[in-house]
């Protein structure tokens, strides 16, 4: 059977000397027997049994723990039950990390569109990037909305144009009038604009919001607490009286 010493079984799984050494102190790795000259010698098992410890230590479990499991008499269906826990924490971990490199991304790439860096263009930012699902969920419900007025539109102009039955378009205006009133008015008390020059944020007049010309995030409006005139950032504003 292979023997092997503190320093060959330290190169074997890749640890220092000490490593190997304090695990004996510790009571999880105890050599099988010790040479003449007092050296410890390790077998093959005594080597599988530091490779699990140096895995396990890996992925997070304490000396403690490990002694602990090691010590009892069938110790794999616990090591299975700890690795599988393990392995869902590092799952998460991993998804948290993800979403705070996206955040980071997404923060970074809104920076390069803004010209004078500050702590209030931080804060905006910062902002709109926390509520963006709930901006999401109000463009979403307006095209899930939207979807079937639109549908019964074009219904309606392709039966009055092929079959003449004009009566279609008629139910289409029946609906769509009352549909867009409502959905411009959901839309309205949805969204709060930011504005680039004193960073509050505001809520325009309704006719002035409607009219105004808008990008897929901006809208050119007035201020109403400095009066700036510009294309303002969109966010989310349901929350505002």
């Amino acid at each position: 059977m292979s023997k092997y010493t503190t320093g060959e079984v330290a190169k074997l799984c890749g640890v220092t000397v000490r490593t190997v050494q304090y695990y004996d102190t510790r009571g999880i790795l105890v050599p099988t027997e010790l040479s003449e000259g007092g050296r410890r010698l390790y077998t093959q098992d005594d080597l599988r049994r530091m490779k699990v410890i140096c895995f396990l230590r890996e992925v997070g479990l304490s000396i403690d723990t490990i002694g602990k499991l090691l010590a009892e008499e069938h110790p794999e269906a616990v090591i299975a039950l700890l690795l599988e826990q393990q392995t869902e924490a590092v799952r998460q971990e991993l998804a948290q990390s993800r979403e705070k490199l996206d955040k980071l991304e997404t923060l970074r790439r809104e920076l390069q569109g803004v010209e004078s860096f500050s702590v209030e263009s931080i804060g905006d930012i910062a902002y709109t990037m926390a509520n963006r699902s709930k901006l999401k969920k109000v463009h979403l419900t307006m095209l899930l909305t939207g979807i079937p007025v639109t549908a019964l539109q074009w219904a309606g102009i392709l039966l009055w144009i092929f079959k003449g039955m004009w009566w279609m378009f008629v139910l289409w205006a029946v609906v769509a009038i009352p549909w867009g009133i409502l959905i411009s008015r959901y839309y309205y008390r949805s969204v709060a604009y930011i504005c680039p020059q004193c960073h509050a944020m505001f809520r325009p007049a309704f006719r002035e919001m409607f009219f105004a010309s808008h990008t897929p995030k901006t809208r050119r409006l007035t201020c109403t607490s400095c009066g700036h005139r510009g294309f303002c950032v969109e966010t989310w504003g349901g929350d505002r009286k």
